[in-house]
């Protein structure tokens, strides 16, 4: 093609985040699947990038035409190492790989990087719930995702919510933040009758649940679910909520407590990937109540799956959910309460969103992250759009 650029960009990526099953569940939760999907998906999207990851000591090698630089394991099982690592030796390694463009992955990137930088941001719910966070953990957000966001060149924001959150709250310049959406992972679809059934003798589930899935901690309204429960619980019925334990999960199991529910409140803990088609297909209804979110990973889970969803219709909550699930205010236990008995006991038309759920989630793609991914890199690097052809060979 005539005029087209040829030379080949080197793209650092600092996918540290993305963890290891072994060394923390925590961090298997949305950035690890975030990190995970656009990894897998970076290749052949445009032919002018090469790409190196960073990436801690059990996740080498995973993706194909992408090479990896492992951190010492220090990095990847201490917080503090981590930082140290990213803002002091990472910017020296970046520079002798002769790096031309390098993405934070994970709300930071290097204060001090020589290379021109881009950041994703999934959410700021550390400025929007700062009681909610580890005291720490908010001052170091706060401070180094503006630092960040001031120095990047291009900001990836991962709902239309995070970028307005920027806007308004950073006060980043709107036509610097591109929104890409996550993607659906490739097994998240509903499992046959036989799976289910199998399912459910082998973990001794009851043949009705509600189900939760998501990190235990305070901003995703867990208390305001088991209250709504508390208020419609039957034996026949039970609350499962699965997830890591997050900040301040302590408050979670302390309202299970002073209402009396241990029996009928179950916590199976993180899930792994492999169980969440049988999960989502094997509950009542799926409800994720929370008050704040970058954009929800599970609730397109559970719609893929054509799981019955209630979720609220706060943040980025509606952008996921569309028509697709039920929609209500995120603190409202009568609401609530009402919502999933209505669901429960089959007080209307619901089984609809069944079929509607899985076409909703199906417009989410990790194959369309990639590609608007790449198309970020260009414009950070003053280089035109690939073309359409040249970045699906």
């Amino acid at each position: 093609m005539s005029g087209y650029q040829t030379r080949t960009y080197h793209i650092g990526l600092n996918a540290l985040l993305l963890g290891s099953g072994s060394k923390g569940t925590y961090r298997q939760a949305g950035i690890h699947s975030y990190i995970d999907g656009l990894l897998s998906q970076l290749k052949d999207k445009d032919p002018r990038f090469s790409y190196t990851a960073f990436v801690g000591s059990n996740d080498e090698d995973k993706y194909d035409e992408i090479m990896t630089y492992e951190a010492p394991d220090v990095v990847d099982t201490r917080p503090f190492a981590r930082v140290l690592w990213e803002q002091l030796v990472l910017p020296r390694i970046a520079m002798r790989e002769h790096v031309d463009l390098l993405h934070g992955m994970a709300f930071v990137t290097p204060i001090l990087s020589v290379a021109p930088t881009v950041v994703t941001v999934y959410d700021l719910s550390f400025l929007r719930f700062p009681r909610r966070i580890n005291r720490i953990n908010r001052m170091y957000l706060s401070l180094f995702t503006r630092i960040s966001c001031i120095n990047a060149r291009r900001i990836i924001a991962i709902s239309e919510h995070t970028k307005k959150d920027l806007v308004s709250l950073l006060g980043v310049n709107n036509k610097k933040v591109d929104v890409i959406y996550p993607g659906l992972a490739a097994n998240l679809e509903r499992a046959s009758e036989k799976s289910v059934a199998q399912f459910r003798e082998k973990k001794g589930l009851p043949d009705r649940f509600i189900f939760y899935l998501g990190t235990i901690e305070p901003r995703k309204n867990l208390s305001v679910l088991i209250h709504a429960y508390n208020k419609i619980r039957s034996q026949n019925v039970k609350l499962i909520c699965a997830g890591a334990k997050g900040w301040l999960y302590e408050e979670v199991f302390r309202v299970v407590e002073e209402l009396h529910l241990s029996r009928d409140v179950v916590f199976p803990g993180f899930v792994p990937k492999d169980e969440l088609p049988l999960w989502y297909s094997a509950c009542s209804v799926f409800v994720y109540p929370s008050a704040y979110e970058g954009f929800g990973l599970p609730v397109l889970e559970a719609m893929a799956c054509g799981a019955i969803t209630i979720t609220t219709d706060a943040s980025s909550l509606p952008e996921v959910a569309g028509k697709a699930a039920l929609l209500v205010p995120p603190g409202d236990v009568d609401i609530l309460a009402d919502c999933i008995d209505n669901v429960i006991h089959a007080k209307g038309n619901y089984n609809e969103l069944r079929e509607t759920g899985p076409e909703q989630a199906a417009r989410f793609s990790w194959e369309t992250a990639g590609r608007l991914t790449t198309r970020t890199y260009s414009r950070a690097l003053d280089l035109p759009d690939v073309p359409e052809q040249m970045g699906n060979k």
